[in-house]
């Protein structure tokens, strides 16, 4: 696969992208040369490599699930300047 001028400018148009012809030239060239890298990586043969989901052999640390109270109503309204019910008063904008 490979990417011509025409469909950068279309991506472009689709992304709202503005692009010059200077950039169309540069873009097709590290676009095309990304996809061949990428086409590489599809020849590697994998069959007998696990999938994991980190390089790292550390296993994750679990937190004790702990119900604390924070962020209590009357707690944060104690340092509004103005207040309503549970609600700050502020100046309009």
């Amino acid at each position: 696969m490979s990417i011509n001028k025409d469909t950068i400018k279309k991506i472009s148009k689709l992304a709202r992208i503005s692009v010059t012809n200077e950039e169309t030239d540069r873009l097709e060239k590290d676009l095309n040369s990304i996809l061949k890298f990428v086409e590489q990586l599809k020849e590697l043969n994998t069959d007998k490599i696990a999938p994991i989901a980190s390089v790292s052999d550390q296993a994750m640390t679990m937190n004790k699930d702990e119900i604390k109270k924070i962020n209590e109503k009357e707690e944060i309204l104690k340092n509004a300047p103005e207040k309503n019910l549970n609600y700050y008063i502020v100046p309009k904008v």
